[in-house]
C-alpha cells in the first residue's frame, strides 16, 4: 500500500472504528448511527459533500407495509426529469447508514447528472436475509412507477451499491429479471460481496487484511444469516451461484487488490461476460477493502470515481 493508505487504514482499525467482532445489539445500532463529519479533516479522507446538490429525506411503503426510509440527491439547476441511481450502501448488511454515504452519493449526482436514491433498507441481526433484498426490490419496483415525484424518470435506472449493497445491487438484478420489474440499464458494483460461502482464495490470502478481515466477514454472516435462515449458497444471499448470469444488465465490477472479498468480485464479472452480459472490471492495486469511502487517502481514488461515472454515464445517456 501508499504510505498515506497504511496510514489511514492503521488509524482506522486502531482509532476509527468498533470491530463487529462480539459487538451486542446495542453497541451495533449505536455503530449504525455514526457519522463521518463533513468538514476538513475529514472531507480530505471522504471526499466534500457537495453543497449544490439537494439532499431530501422521503419514503416509500415496502410489500410488508413498513415504511423504507430513503435519501434523494438532486443536482441543482436542472428541470428536466433525470436518470436515477439507486445506491445501496455497505456496512455487512449490519451496519452503516446513507448519510455517511453523503460525499459519495452528491458527487455521483453532480458528475453523472441522475437523482441519487439512497435506500435505507432493513439490516441484521434485527432483520435477517432476504429482508434486506425484498426492501431493495420493493425500493427499484417502487421507483420504476414513483421516481418522477422525486424528478427521476423511472424508465432509466441504475443500480449501485458498495460491498454489501454491491451484493445487494448484483441480486435485486437478477430478482427483477426473474419476477418483473423495471429494465435496469445498468449495475455497478463497488467490491461486492458474491460468495458468501468464502471459498475463494482471496479469502485465505488476505484473512488478516486492514479494513475487512476474515473474523469480520464471519461475524457479518452470522448476524446475517442467523442458525437456522438461508444458506450461504442460497442466490438470495450468494450472486455467484445463481443458475443463470444470462440477460443482466450490463455491469462495471471494480475490486480491491488487498481485499479478501477480490476473488468473488473477480469472478462474478468473469460469469457476467460468460453469459453474454457486457462487463468492465477493474482491480486496483495497492487498496484494501472500502476504497470507494476513503478516495483521499489512496492513489485510486480519482481514477475510480472517473471510471464509475464514465459508465454511469454510459449506459444511462445512451
Amino acid at each position: 500500500m501508499p504510505l498515506r493508505t497504511r496510514v489511514f487504514t492503521m488509524a482506522f482499525d486502531r482509532f476509527g472504528h468498533d470491530s463487529i467482532v462480539g459487538m451486542d445489539l446495542a453497541h451495533i445500532r449505536r455503530s449504525r448511527a455514526k457519522v463521518t463529519p463533513a468538514v476538513p479533516p475529514f472531507t480530505w479522507v471522504t471526499g466534500p459533500v457537495f453543497r449544490d446538490v439537494s439532499r431530501e429525506d422521503t419514503g416509500f411503503p415496502a410489500r410488508d407495509g413498513h415504511e423504507v426510509p430513503l435519501r434523494v440527491y438532486r443536482p441543482a439547476g436542472s428541470r428536466e426529469l433525470l436518470p436515477v441511481i439507486v445506491f445501496f450502501h455497505g456496512g455487512g448488511w449490519v451496519l452503516g447508514n446513507t448519510r455517511m454515504y453523503d460525499p459519495l452519493c452528491t458527487f455521483l449526482a453532480r458528475a453523472v447528472g441522475a437523482v441519487v436514491v439512497s435506500v435505507d433498507y432493513r439490516m441484521a441481526p434485527e432483520h435477517r436475509a432476504p429482508k434486506a433484498v425484498q426492501d431493495c426490490v420493493d425500493a427499484v419496483r417502487w421507483l420504476g412507477e414513483h421516481a418522477e415525484s422525486l424528478g427521476g424518470n423511472g424508465s432509466r435506472l441504475a443500480l449501485s451499491g458498495d460491498s454489501a449493497g454491491g451484493n445487494l445491487s448484483a441480486i435485486v438484478c437478477q430478482v427483477v429479471r426473474d419476477e418483473g420489474g423495471p429494465p435496469i440499464a445498468h449495475q455497478a458494483l463497488l467490491y461486492p460481496g458474491t460468495d458468501a460461502t468464502m471459498s475463494q482464495p482471496s479469502i485465505a490470502e488476505h484473512a488478516d487484511a486492514p479494513i475487512l478481515t476474515r473474523s469480520n466477514i464471519d461475524a457479518f454472516l452470522e448476524h446475517y444469516l442467523g442458525p437456522d435462515g438461508l444458506a450461504a449458497d442460497d442466490p438470495l444471499v450468494s450472486p455467484l451461484w445463481a443458475t443463470s448470469h444470462a440477460d443482466l444488465p450490463p455491469a462495471l465490477v471494480q475490486t480491491a487488490d488487498l481485499d479478501p472479498l477480490r476473488d468473488e468480485g473477480s469472478l462474478y464479472a468473469q460469469k457476467l461476460a460468460a453469459a453474454g452480459v457486457p462487463v468492465r472490471h477493474t482491480n486496483y492495486v495497492g487498496v484494501p477493502h472500502g476504497f470507494a469511502s476513503f478516495p483521499g487517502a489512496t492513489n485510486i481514488g480519482a481514477q475510480h470515481r472517473a471510471e464509475l461515472v464514465g459508465e454511469l454515464r454510459r449506459y444511462l445517456y445512451p
